[in-house]
Parts: structure tokens; C-alpha cells; sequence
């Protein structure tokens, strides 16, 4: 089956997705917890406990004033504020975290004189004459671009992803400025030292800005998915690829939150293919897609072949890093908690004399994440507590204990896939043996112990 063919009569059109980098708060399940998992207990201590200042701030109406002007912020800050708004282990207050649920939905689509414009710029004079079809009205309208269907003269069916004007230039200004808004509000602790996470983000917004870079990604990843069974990724067609817009092909199908028919043998194929592919990214392509957002995944048939639909977020991992985390992992399943603390220390979540409470403090967080990683057997993702707990690990880490160190910038985009890849298995409610899919990945590419 290709990926340009329909799958079934009533499927859903492929979106490409409101929220690219709306988890990035989370800063990866397993590392996020330690440097932001006290963000509400966080804006409690500087107002203080029960003061009155801090019962308005957390007032919904004062959320929702937050939440309109990240929403108005088109580009990169609207970016970076739904990485606030999160999905299950919230970090906020519940005001705080529902108001901020807007930036999970469709931004304003261009007004069509505009779209005009930018199809013109990118295609010339007459560019409606490329296409037998083209739908006006965007299938998805997200914080950097919307996504048209579209139908060639030759009958391709396309999704063209197509980028508001002026996002690439402000992505430093808008990540600046997001930053700004939110040490005033005091939603972030004022020692907490972000610098090394915007400056990943903005590496990471400029990349996803440049479609031509995420053509290539497409391209890359779907040779490197070619032996991976009940997996597809659209085509990239280049003649009508820019810097500003991505044309590749459509896929009809549903994404995986919104699966609730199918068979749990199905569910566990799936969640079994997405911890095989976050491995396999890790030890053996060394090549991550890092944004597991929801809808980037769509189930296209009964079968439980999944399409794989958004490559903006993606990046190289050094050979140095894959070991690393090779080391931490296999410390992870066999719950060896001297190997897991070294190969924290390597890798950057704390340094040299770090108080020994904080760091065994970590080391329970870790192995709390990781938790599939060392149980044998089957594990229950549907039934799981594990979100909870680590919130009130994490919590205590950083507002008793005081451990307010951002992860190493480079961790920030893969933990994001870690945490990910879990909240996906618990949303399908799958049952996976993660402890044989690593043990697996690990021995194939000789990675064990590295």
C-alpha cells in the first residue's frame, strides 16, 4: 500500500497538527519533571502559600488573560506558550491549565487574500493552473502555518503545509519576548536558569520554520522506516516544495487518541511499534522525530499500520549520546541505581557535589519514568499510576529540595519523545513488554552496556 492511496471511505483527513512543541514545558517526562515539575508550587512560593496575591493570580480570569495573548502571538511564542498547556501530569493549577487548552486548538487561518499571496510568491503568476483541485479552507490551522488539501493536474493528492509570512524572522524576538511575559507573570521562578532551553528552542523553531529542511527529514526517515513493518510516511514532492511550503502526500486516516474502537491485540501492536521506533531512533538510526504529539499519528487501516506525518521536530543524535543513553538505560532495567546515578552524571542532569539527597532524589525519578523499562512482561500502560507519582517526586525535588536545574538543552527535544511515546501507549491503553523491545534494540546494535 502506498501512502498517497485512500485507505477506507469515512476516514478522517490528515491534520498536521496545532501543537508541534506544546509538551515542550514537560521537558521530558523523565528530565522535565526534575526542572519544571514544581512550576505551580513555584509561583505559590514567590507569592507565598496562601496570600492573597496568590490566590488572584491563579484565578481563571487571570489564566484566560494569559492564555489570549499567547494565542495572539502568532509564530514562535504562540509555540512556546502551548508548551504550557499540557495533557495529563499537569505542571499548573487547573485555571491555568484549561485556559491555556485554546493554544491545543486551530489558530486563525490566513485571510485567503493573503493566502493568495503567499501561493503566488512561492509558485508565480497563475499558480491555480499547477492544480485540478485546491481546497481554500485549511484542513488544520496551527501556530506556524495551515495545511490545504490540494489535488495536482496529474491527480496526487497533496497535503500542502503552507507557513504564515514573517514566522522565520521573528523566532528569536517572539521566544525573547514569551520569555519576558512569563518571568513578569511570575508563572516561572526567577532562578530558574532557562537560557540553554531557549536557545535550544529557538535552534529548533528555526529549523521547523525551513520546510525544505523538514523535506529532507521526510525523506530520510521514510528509507530509514523501509524495513519497518505497519509503518508509512508520506512522500515528499519536491517541484512543489519550498522554503515556506511542503507539499507531500495526503493520508486519510484517524489519529491515535481517537481510536477507541479498536481491538486491545491492536492497541498492542501499536504501542509495541511506537517504543520499537523511539529505540530504534535512539541506538540505532541515532535520527529522532521528537514531537509525539497525537495527531502526528495516524492509523490508516484495521491492521494497525500507523502513518507518520510531521518531521519538523527532528534531530541528529551524536554517537557520544546514543552510548550515554545506552549506559542509562541498561542501568534503568536492571534497576542498578550506582549505574543509573553515573550515567545521569555523564550526561549532564546534575554536577560534581551536587547535594547527595537531590541526586538519589533524581534517581527515583528516573526509575519511576522508566518503569516499563525494568518490570518484565507485559506492562499495563492503560492502567498505570506512574504520572501522579512522578508530579509528587517531582514537586518535592524542586520545591522542598530546592533543585531548580534546567536539563542539558540537547536532552530537552528526546525526553519530550520519552514522555511522549508513554502518554501515547496510556492514552491507546496498550499492554507492551518495553523491558524485551530495549532488550532487543540494545543487542542488535551492540549498544548493551556501551
Amino acid at each position: 500500500m502506498t501512502p498517497s492511496q485512500p485507505v477506507r471511505k469515512g476516514t478522517r483527513r490528515s491534520r498536521i497538527p496545532a501543537g508541534r512543541v506544546e509538551r515542550l514545558a514537560r521537558i521530558g517526562w523523565l528530565a522535565g519533571e526534575v526542572a519544571l515539575g514544581g512550576i505551580a508550587e513555584g509561583a505559590r512560593r514567590f507569592f507565598g502559600a496562601s496570600s492573597e496575591a496568590a490566590s488572584v493570580f491563579l484565578t481563571a480570569t487571570n489564566a484566560d488573560r494569559l492564555a489570549k495573548r499567547l494565542s495572539g502571538m502568532r509564530g514562535a511564542a504562540m509555540k512556546l506558550g502551548q508548551m504550557l498547556s499540557l495533557e495529563g501530569d499537569d505542571f499548573l493549577p487547573t485555571e491555568v491549565t484549561q485556559a491555556l487548552s485554546i493554544l491545543r486548538s486551530d489558530a486563525d487561518a490566513m485571510p485567503e487574500p493573503q493566502l493568495h499571496r503567499v501561493l503566488g510568491r512561492a509558485y508565480g503568476r497563475g499558480w491555480q493552473k499547477r492544480f485540478r483541485e485546491f481546497g481554500i479552507e485549511p484542513i488544520a490551522a496551527a501556530s506556524i502555518g495551515q495545511v490545504h488539501y490540494a489535488v495536482t493536474t496529474d491527480g496526487r493528492e497533496l497535503a500542502l503545509k503552507i507557513q504564515y509570512p514573517g514566522v522565520s524572522k521573528s523566532i528569536d524576538s517572539d521566544v525573547d519576548n514569551l520569555a519576558s511575559v512569563l518571568r513578569l507573570s511570575r508563572l516561572l521562578p526567577g532562578d530558574l536558569d532557562l537560557s540553554g532551553v531557549l536557545a535550544e528552542a529557538k535552534r529548533q523553531l528555526r529549523q521547523e520554520a525551513d520546510y525544505r529542511t523538514e523535506a529532507e527529514h521526510l525523506r530520510r526517515y521514510r528509507a530509514l522506516l523501509a524495513d519497518e513493518p505497519g509503518s508509512v510516511v508520506p512522500q515528499v514532492h519536491h517541484e512543489l516544495t519550498t522554503a515556506h511550503i511542503l507539499a507531500m502526500d495526503f493520508i486519510r486516516g484517524v489519529p491515535l487518541d481517537a481510536i477507541s474502537g479498536q481491538s486491545q491485540p491492536v492497541r498492542d501492536r501499536i504501542g509495541t511499534f511506537l517504543y520499537r521506533l523511539l529505540f530504534r531512533e535512539l541506538f540505532e538510526f541515532r535520527f529522532m522525530q521528537t514531537d509525539p504529539n497525537f495527531a502526528n499519528y495516524l492509523l490508516i487501516d484495521d491492521a494497525g499500520t500507523v502513518a507518520l506525518l510531521d518531521l519538523g521536530s527532528a534531530r541528529v543524535i551524536s554517537e557520544s549520546l546514543s552510548a550515554r543513553y545506552a549506559r542509562l538505560f541498561h542501568s534503568l532495567q536492571s534497576t542498578d541505581r550506582r549505574g543509573v546515578e553515573d550515567a545521569m552524571r555523564s550526561i549532564g542532569f546534575f554536577e560534581a557535589g551536587e547535594r547527595p539527597d537531590r541526586v538519589q532524589s533524581l534517581v527515583d525519578l528516573f526509575l519511576l519514568g522508566c518503569e516499563p523499562f525494568h518490570l518484565r512482561g507485559p506492562y499495563d500502560f492503560g492502567k498505570t499510576d506512574v504520572p501522579a507519582r512522578l508530579r509528587t517526586i517531582g514537586t518535592e525535588l524542586t520545591v522542598k529540595k530546592g533543585f531548580l536545574r534546567a536539563p542539558p538543552p540537547e536532552t530537552i527535544f528526546l525526553h519530550r519523545k520519552i514522555g511522549g511515546t508513554f502518554l501515547l501507549c496510556a492514552r491507546l491503553g496498550a499492554r507492551v513488554d518495553v523491558h524485551a523491545v530495549l532488550e532487543t534494540v540494545l543487542a542488535k546494535n551492540a549498544v548493551r552496556g556501551a
